[in-house]
């Protein structure tokens, strides 16, 4: 029979400098090789693999195989919710270099959080979103609705509508649920303090526009919006021209 959870074994896991910086990097969703970790931790190679080790025993990451290479990614979406959430009340490290100040802009700007959209643009997309009646809120009971500011956070709490799908269908955005996995969800961006749209839905709308040139990724973690998303943005969704360059 098992006990309460062992808070502090991932809390210890997650603690260490160079295993936080492993998985701040692999919140980007995509997996990553070894050397680039090492890289993003700032240590040697055979120090990194005794890191990797630990978190992969840990659950807290997975590899895969491609030839002589390893290739590492989070085990779980719940993995990069918890790495969001930490970053919501961790301190900001200082800025020492105009690299460093250029990186901040942009990951504020729009990033990828695990297989979504977050940043400004994201918190953007997700307002126009609900103020364009993509999405509604399922009517709970009185008795099951949970606090006001907590709302956002609970999954399931929206559904797509009739509007929504005729929206984002051409889009070649996928609107029917599959799996277990909360179809919207919403996750509270560390940057903006609001929320943005997560789940499968996030995840889907995200692919999407990828897909369709409307954004590319660049390194560690931020996205950038190509001139034909920035022109997508504003007149499929009305985001504001500033937000996306």
């Amino acid at each position: 029979m098992n006990g309460d959870v062992d808070i502090a074994a991932v809390a210890c896991l997650i603690a260490e400098p160079a295993r936080a910086s492993v998985l701040t990097a692999l919140v980007e969703g995509r997996p990553l090789a070894a050397s680039t970790l090492a890289g993003e931790a700032g240590v040697a190679p055979s120090t990194l693999s005794a890191h990797l080790a630990r978190l992969v025993e840990g659950g807290l990451v997975t590899f895969e195989r491609s030839g002589r290479n390893r290739y590492y990614r989070l085990a779980s979406p719940e993995v990069a919710e918890v790495m969001e959430t930490l970053a919501r009340i961790a301190p900001a490290r200082p800025v020492r270099s105009l690299n460093q100040a250029m990186h901040t802009d942009a990951i504020r700007r729009a990033r990828s959080c695990y297989d979504h959209l977050a940043g400004r643009l994201g918190v953007a997309l997700w307002d126009a979103i609900q103020a364009d009646g993509l999405v509604e809120l399922l009517d709970r009971p009185e008795s099951a609705r949970p606090r006001e500011e907590a709302r956002t956070a609970m999954p399931d709490a929206y559904r797509l509508t009739a509007r929504g799908r005729e929206k984002l269908v051409p889009l070649g955005v996928a609107v029917e649920p599959a799996g277990r996995r909360p179809f919207i969800r919403t996750c509270i961006d560390w940057s903006e303090r609001r929320p943005h749209l997560s789940g499968a839905l996030g995840a889907s709308v995200f692919e999407a526009f990828l897909g369709r040139g409307w954004l590319r990724r660049d390194q560690r973690r931020v996205v950038r919006v190509t001139e034909a998303g920035r022109m997508s943005f504003v007149a499929e969704f009305g985001v504001a021209p500033d937000l996306v360059g």
